[in-house]
């Protein structure tokens, strides 16, 4: 995970290049210590999945109410006097919006919608003819927000290139073909992984939502920059059916996937089994390092934490291979009693404090 404020600092002073690199020091580290091959890192089996945004479910009513309450707080911090802010009543049609659709009352709920719609009409027009009363500073604050406002006004559902938030352009909807979640709202995420041992040797953020087979290259190349100091190139990629026709490409890498059966040798069918190998991985890197929900911002921050939590995924593979090899109980003994000691310090801070208040009291 990557919430801290210093974590905050340190990778935008970075830069996804930086993290790229703390990426590579982690596989270094991992055939330093002897855990896995330079030989098993030139087969990779690659894959994409979503990274979602950290955004409430895009419905119209919900878009549009927030649109309104957004534009009238920014005019009022830039000292417009608006004529009517809407307020009372964009909140009571959010709130009918929700029970109509509950309901499946949708002529109700479309009529609640078109009035949504002349309501951020209005504000929107009051603020524009009112532009001209603040400076030039001001106004260039306010024009990307009164743009998506618009945009929000204007789309449809049956509209492409949609904005699903306002705070957030760059989120798009992905259909994975889940039957518990048919879409997604964020950013694609490909993942390369080692066929043998499951490290992680590459992990890049997709945007504009490409066809699969489109982004093979890239991240063949990303992995390629990633393995260079150890002398290291990618010579096999295990896909799935997605990725058919990637082969012109990916110049020298040999592809192979399911759709290649009958002209696959002994050993590639082997390595075929191991396709699903990575789905744990990005199962587990969702899961316990966060790249399930991105709170980063911007396009830049959806490349630079997809590039951390393959980072952190990598980390926690290290420490299990050291306890594999059996180095692990003196130094997980020591930092367990670093812990309990921490913790009954906290604990006597904790006792203590009362005492203190009721000493001064007195």
């Amino acid at each position: 995970m990557t919430k801290s404020p210093q974590i905050g600092r340190f990778r935008r002073v970075l830069g996804e290049a930086g993290v790229e690199e703390l990426l590579a020091k982690t596989i270094e580290a991992a055939v330093q210590m002897q855990a896995v091959r330079k030989s098993e890192l030139q087969r990779v089996i690659v894959d994409t999945t979503v990274q979602e945004k950290a955004v409430a479910y895009p419905t119209d009513s919900r878009l549009l109410e927030v649109a309104r309450a957004k534009v009238v707080q920014l005019a009022q911090r830039a000292g417009l006097r608006l004529k009517q802010t809407f307020e009372r009543e964009g909140r009571s049609l959010r709130r009918r919006a929700g029970g109509y659709a509950h309901a499946k009352q949708f002529k109700r709920l479309r009529r609640v919608l078109k009035r949504q719609r002349t309501v951020l009409g209005r504000v929107l027009r009051d603020v524009q003819r009112r532009l001209l009363e603040v400076p030039q500073d001001v106004r260039d604050r306010l024009q990307p927000w009164l743009e998506r406002a618009e945009r929000i006004r204007l789309q449809r559902p049956k509209d492409k290139h949609k904005l699903y938030a306002l705070h957030a352009p760059e989120v798009e909807c992905i259909g994975k073909g889940k039957a518990r979640q048919p879409y997604e709202f964020g950013v694609k995420v490909s993942v390369a992984v080692s066929a043998k041992q499951g490290l992680m040797v590459g992990a890049r953020s997709l945007p504009g939502n490409p066809y699969d087979g489109h982004t093979l290259a890239e991240q063949l190349e990303q992995t390629t920059v990633l393995l260079q100091d150890l002398g290291v190139k990618p010579h096999t990629a295990i896909v799935d059916l997605g990725y058919r026709g990637a082969d012109a490409d990916i110049g020298g890498v040999t592809l192979i996937h399911r759709g290649k059966s009958r002209s696959l040798t002994r050993s590639q069918r082997r390595w075929l089994k191991r396709r699903q190998a990575v789905e744990p991985a990005i199962g587990h890197a969702k899961h316990d390092h966060g790249m399930k929900r991105c709170w980063l911002k911007g396009a830049e921050g959806d490349a630079l934490h997809a590039v951390l939590c393959a980072a952190g995924f990598n980390i926690r593979w290290l420490l299990r291979a050291i306890a594999r090899r059996g180095i692990a109980p003196a130094f997980l003994r020591s930092l367990w009693l670093l812990s309990a000691l921490a913790a009954f310090a906290s604990r006597l801070a904790t006792l203590a404090r009362p005492a203190l208040l009721v000493g001064t009291a007195r």
